[in-house]
């Protein structure tokens, strides 16, 4: 269904109360509504029903209700907007670049409302900001065990100064932490950022690599390859892929 011409600019959170009796149940932890565009039996496959069937169990068992919104575009609130109490807005018309957001995020009483913005997104890049923002949510919910074993792959690298990392985000944080400490058995504030951020990073290749097929760029701050690989193991121990997916090339047969 396309709900275009029922709004102009929307608040998320309003516009997700407005539409909520138009869901479409995916599974018991997703649904979604279109006002981008009439959705094809493709792009529901491509859009909704594959990333979704790529998610490990682990993971899609522990996620809130989420509704997913394909919207024209995402603009970012402003901070006038925010100290009102106001987040992003959904809008038929472009926002100003600088304003221009491809996702949103936003938790409420109800559960947890993901806005993409698909108007010049292409299709692998909406795939990433999918992942990206599951990997988030999972960050807000991973326990204490999860978090340390992950904690002592990265104190691992750090002390063996490996360089480079996943995402810029978690780069940033990174040569945050370096300028900061030289030894890493504290578990510092930034370190605990820099971890929770690299997480989130690596996670999201992992996720978005059992859906797709994905290349990972070289690049001067990209991590090696060895620690790259160390890292989804890991969070293959953790996250176990689904029947019939596969994080590595030779367990495609398996």
């Amino acid at each position: 269904m396309s709900a275009k011409g029922d709004f102009s600019r929307f608040p998320v959170r309003q516009f997700a109360e407005r539409f909520r009796s138009e869901l479409i149940p995916l599974s018991n932890t997703f649904s979604y509504f279109s006002a981008a565009m009439p959705l094809s039996e493709e792009d529901i496959r491509e859009y909704l029903q594959e990333p979704i069937a790529a998610l490990p169990p682990s993971v899609a068992a522990v996620l809130p209700k989420v509704s997913i919104l394909l919207v024209p575009y995402v603009e970012k609130a402003s901070a006038k907007d925010r100290q009102a109490g106001t987040q992003d807005f959904i809008s038929i018309d472009p926002p100003p670049a600088r304003r221009q957001s491809r996702v949103s995020l936003t938790i409420g009483d109800a559960g947890v409302t993901l806005a993409f913005g698909l108007k010049e997104q292409e299709l692998d890049d909406y795939h990433y900001r999918f992942f990206r923002s599951i990997a988030t949510l999972m960050a807000d919910r991973w326990t204490e065990a999860i978090r340390h074993r992950y904690a002592g792959v990265i104190r691992d690298e750090l002390t063996a100064q490996v360089h480079g990392e996943v995402d810029e985000d978690s780069w940033q944080l990174k040569q945050s932490l370096l300028r900061r400490q030289n030894t890493f058995r504290r578990d510092s504030k930034a370190f605990r950022e820099y971890v929770r951020q690299s997480y989130i990073d690596t996670l999201t290749l992992y996720l978005h690599g059992i859906c797709c097929d994905i290349d990972v760029e070289t690049a001067p701050r990209q991590l090696p390859s060895r620690s790259l690989r160390r890292r989804l193991e890991v969070l293959a121990e953790i996250y176990p892929p689904g029947k019939g997916y596969a994080v590595f090339p030779e367990n495609l047969d398996e």
